[in-house]
């Protein structure tokens, strides 16, 4: 049966894997079309490098598709265990980098801003992630799902595997630590003016 999808939600992600692993490769086409761009921003803000973003991002999805014939309908969204496998393909990245250091990437420029206005950006994008690097794995990995990402506290609960609790305490040092490593540099980052 030939099902006409719509990638932007009429099916749910869970429908289109279980359609995925009954052989449907349109399924598999509009689930990835959904879900790489999410695991992606997610990678890239975790590691701060583009390149093994797209990496953890490949194998996320290798790993869904390996697990779509057993998928357990009902026991997690596809999202949140995506999110999962991803946040945890980066800790382990960072942990086998630990000691070198994490190189500051500048977020690539999606619009055409001036030139001052790009270079703006530029610099608090380096200052954003430069911030998020320092952070302790845990806090920039909720950080990164609550306030970047948007998902909800107990979305990111599932995904880190821990109480809504404890998400809402990590979100909130985190943001803390980068209210303190940033409050310095409102003027130079082009916030001070007005």
């Amino acid at each position: 049966m030939d099902m006409a999808f719509d990638a932007t939600g009429e099916v749910s992600d869970e429908a289109l894997l279980v359609l995925y692993a009954n052989g449907d490769r349109d399924a598999a086409r509009f689930l990835t079309l959904r879900l790489v761009p999410r695991v992606l921003r997610v990678a890239a803000r975790m590691l701060g490098d583009a390149a093994e973003a797209e990496d953890v991002a490949q194998e996320a999805m290798l790993r869904l598709w390996r697990v779509a014939p057993e998928w357990r309908q009902g026991e997690a969204q596809v999202s949140t265990w995506l999110y999962r496998v991803a946040a945890n393909l980066c800790t382990d990245r960072l942990r086998r980098r630990r000691g070198l250091a994490l190189d500051e990437v500048a977020e690539p420029e999606d619009g055409r801003p001036s030139a001052v206005e790009g270079m703006i950006a530029a610099d608090r994008a380096t200052a954003l992630q430069a911030a998020l690097d320092a952070l302790p794995e845990r806090q920039r990995q909720a950080v990164i799902l609550r306030h970047l990402e948007g998902l909800t506290n107990p979305e990111i609960a599932q995904v880190m595997e821990i109480g809504v609790e404890a998400v809402e305490s990590l979100t909130a040092r985190g943001k803390r630590a980068l209210t303190a490593m940033l409050a310095g540099r409102r003027e130079e980052l082009g916030y001070g003016h007005g």
